[in-house]
């Protein structure tokens, strides 16, 4: 058994450095919990899902080095989706009968097209700070958990930080905001609450879409450099972040006056660029560059140190790397959650560990056992709230790193509930369904 077992964690490590899919769901037995894990490790966007598939997979590996959840061992397998929504749904069909416990799309466009998917199939679907942005209503989306965030939230907060940095949210009258996005239903959920803030302070607001993959943005540049908006926001993703930056460089726009979305906002984006976007803000879900975290020295201690980790030990703890991390640390959680009702050291079933995502309790205490001491804020859910948590920072690039400019922001919910629950309720009456009472919990 020991045999098979360094066998098996050495072509782990092997796969998943090498891109390929890792085949341990073929190997999943009655007593492991069985985790897809849906990842871009080629194409356009590769750069940046790397480091976040790197993260998701060395958790779960962790998870297995601390003796599992309450015992229980976990499996997985990669399925490469490009970050095309095809792709995505072809891995959620052949992944999901092989015992699937969550599914995370790492994919606005792939989450739009799973959402109906989930409610028949019973799997839940964790977007943590992507996704449907309405679909933090419990109330309509009962599979869908849009944890620690979404881009409503996002949105908001840039707003906060840049009414901050003007003496207060009534010297926005009258200014001019740009928003640069990425052509696709992620870069489109930044649009309703820009415009809700800008009804509500009277800045002007424009929409400069950009086409994937994003490397022309010539055009955009032109038009910005004439008329020259007080800030922009970057809702970008990929190569189109670090060209985004060049070309801001090029037209000579001052990169303090840039915010980027917490996907435009990692080492990725700015290192080919350095000091060029020096200045450039980003909205952070609530963790930044954690090279100095429990979890980080844990995870280089049980992994990396005895060659089982996932990528470049240099990246481990870096932006994206823990994005991946915690994500699925969201994942096992739930599932211990769950066990608290169904049964200790059992293997829950998606639908079961659909009720451990909906009952998350993540104190501050429990995180910090879990490693995250000052990287996140507790998160807690209920029949209602699929989202948890609403916390957002600010860091700033200063060359060569990552360095958070503000202290913590919270979204305005008497701007963002009303929007969620109008949208989910016309989710609801074109799909034809009802919705949950506040306090069942129970269906």
């Amino acid at each position: 058994m020991k045999v098979r077992n360094l066998v098996l964690s050495v072509s782990l490590a092997c796969a998943a450095l090498s891109g390929a899919v890792v085949p341990t769901a073929a190997m999943a037995q009655a007593k492991e919990q069985f985790f897809p894990v849906l990842v871009y490790r080629t194409g356009a966007y590769a750069p940046n899902g790397v480091p976040f598939a790197n993260g998701y997979v060395d958790y779960l590996k962790l998870v297995n080095a601390r003796g599992g959840i309450n015992g229980v061992k976990v499996s997985f397998e990669e399925c490469e989706t490009g970050y095309a929504t095809d792709k995505g749904v072809e891995c959620y069909e052949r992944l999901k009968g092989k015992g699937a416990t969550v599914f995370q799309p790492l994919s606005t466009g792939i989450t739009f097209a799973l959402t109906e998917k989930a409610p028949v199939d019973k799997i839940p679907l964790i977007t943590a700070g992507y996704g449907r942005s309405e679909s933090a209503d419990g109330g309509v989306f009962k599979w869908n958990f849009p944890l620690a965030g979404t881009y409503w939230v996002a949105g908001d907060v840039i707003i906060q930080d840049i009414a901050k940095k003007l003496g207060g949210a009534a010297n926005l009258k009258g200014k001019h905001i740009a928003l640069v996005y990425h052509d696709s239903p992620f870069g489109k959920e930044a649009i309703p609450i820009l415009q809700e803030r800008a009804e509500m302070h009277g800045f002007k607001l424009s929409l400069l879409p950009v086409t994937h993959p994003g490397v022309e943005q010539k055009s955009t540049w032109l038009q910005i450099r004439r008329d020259r908006p007080d800030y922009v926001i970057n809702w970008g993703w990929g190569v189109m972040n670090s060209t985004l930056l060049k070309e801001a460089q090029a037209t000579g726009y001052p990169r303090e006056k840039i915010y980027g979305v917490w996907w435009a906002g990692a080492e990725p984006d700015v290192k080919d660029v350095g000091m060029g976007a020096k200045g450039y803000n980003a909205i952070t879900m609530q963790h930044g560059q954690e090279k100095g975290a429990d979890v980080v020295k844990e995870v280089l201690e049980k992994l990396h140190a005895k060659g089982q980790g996932t990528g470049p030990k240099e990246e481990v703890g870096d932006v994206l790397y823990m994005r991946g991390l915690f994500s699925a640390m969201f994942a096992v959680e739930g599932v211990r959650q769950a066990q608290e009702k169904f049964g200790k050291g059992k293997v829950v079933t998606a639908e079961q560990a659909r009720w451990g995502y909906e009952n998350l309790n993540l104190t501050q205490a429990k995180l910090d056992a879990l490693g995250f001491k000052g990287v996140l804020r507790p998160i807690s859910t209920s029949c209602q709230d699929h989202m948890g948590a609403n916390w957002a920072r600010i860091h700033t690039w200063d060359g060569s790193k990552w360095q958070f400019s503000s202290d913590w922001y919270q979204a305005d919910e008497q701007i963002i509930k009303p929007m969620v629950k109008a949208a989910a309720d016309k989710y609801a009456a074109e799909k034809k369904l009802t919705r949950r009472a506040a306090a069942d919990c129970s269906s």
